[in-house]
């Protein structure tokens, strides 16, 4: 696997990296103190784009959102997997609106590795803590949202959690249920006996339902609905 890091800690880049070469978890590509750098380095060359992209939250310049928004925008494949000592709930919201792979906070940095692992399986990475912050009903948080990162994204994604899935069918129920588990559409199809573009209509049918914009937000939606 190969990795980037993002973070403008030169002693976060440097244990992050001793600790994920010595594990043999990844090969880190490069590392970048800011958004502006990272996203000249992702794009450097298709070499230089990594499995998985760890990315703090704040940095100077161009802050881990806006930076992800445009490695997104411009690369929908990219796995972004954030790695921040803030557990803000907008934060949070954002980050999974752009369609992240997971959000961890820096607590234990020998949980990165098999973070990772998981990402590359396909699954979505949330912490307990991250599930709890995303717990909260919207009419408490939404004067709050950092309008500087897209309010619209965070808007819309702190409602997840609180959603009403009774308008989902059983059937719609048990994709989405699999789609929590971080099955990814082949996987379901099995699972499930159905074919590949069945999974994908019903997918998309559930994100119009619930007025979501990704499987990402399905899932967490899903997961708080079932804590």
């Amino acid at each position: 696997m190969k990795t980037a890091i993002v973070d403008d800690d030169p002693i976060v880049c440097q244990s992050l990296e001793t600790i994920l070469t010595a594990t043999h978890t990844a090969d880190v590509l490069w590392t970048a103190r800011g958004g502006d750098d990272a996203v000249t380095r992702y794009f450097s060359s298709p070499a230089s784009h990594p499995d998985v992209l760890l990315i703090d939250i704040q940095m100077p310049g161009k802050d881990g959102l806006t930076t992800a928004r445009e490695i997104l925008h411009r690369d929908p494949s990219a796995r972004i997997l954030f790695l921040t000592t803030f557990s803000d709930q907008d934060y949070i919201a954002q980050a999974i609106g752009l369609g992240a792979k997971g959000y961890l906070i820096k607590q234990d940095v020998s949980a990165v590795g098999p973070a990772m692992q998981a990402v590359m399986a396909g699954q979505i990475v949330l912490g307990a803590d991250v599930l709890n912050k995303l717990s909260v009903s919207p009419t408490s948080t939404a004067s709050t949202t950092p309008q500087t990162a897209s309010g619209n994204h965070a808007h819309q994604s702190t409602a997840i959690g609180i959603r009403d899935l009774d308008v989902l069918s059983d059937r719609e129920r048990d994709v989405a249920a699999l789609v929590a588990e971080g099955y990814d559409n082949r996987q379901i199809a099995a699972s499930l006996f159905l074919s590949e573009g069945t999974v994908r209509n019903r997918i998309s049918a559930m994100l119009d339902k619930l007025g979501l914009t990704n499987r990402t937000q399905l899932a967490i939606a899903w997961i708080n609905a079932h804590r």
